[in-house]
């Protein structure tokens, strides 16, 4: 038995969610079998900036950057599958690691 695991990340949860459904849409139209989209834990990232260098050190701004994650499985792809999980146009901001 055979297995794909696509993780996939972005910064917009909306564009994530279409690109889940873009690759399950070609993993299902071409025979194989899928798990998920299984939604990970969002990873987010504070930034503290102080907005003047060198005038009050009390005024500064906050800056936030959330990391949505998504796990797909597929399992028994055949070649199709495979040809066309490679050949897929997926929209800009968004990664994909493939195992």
């Amino acid at each position: 038995m055979q297995r794909i695991r696509i993780k996939i990340k972005g910064y917009d949860s909306k564009v994530v969610d279409k690109a889940t459904e873009q690759i399950i849409d070609t993993a299902v139209r071409t025979g194989a079998k899928t798990f998920g989209p299984i939604p990970l834990p969002t990873k987010s990232r504070r930034f503290t900036v102080h907005k003047s260098p060198h005038v009050d050190s009390k005024s500064k701004d906050h800056f936030e950057l959330n990391t949505h994650k998504r796990l797909i499985d597929i399992v028994d792809p055949t070649s199709k599958t495979i040809d066309s999980l490679t050949h897929l146009q997926l929209a800009a901001g968004v990664w994909i690691e493939i195992k």
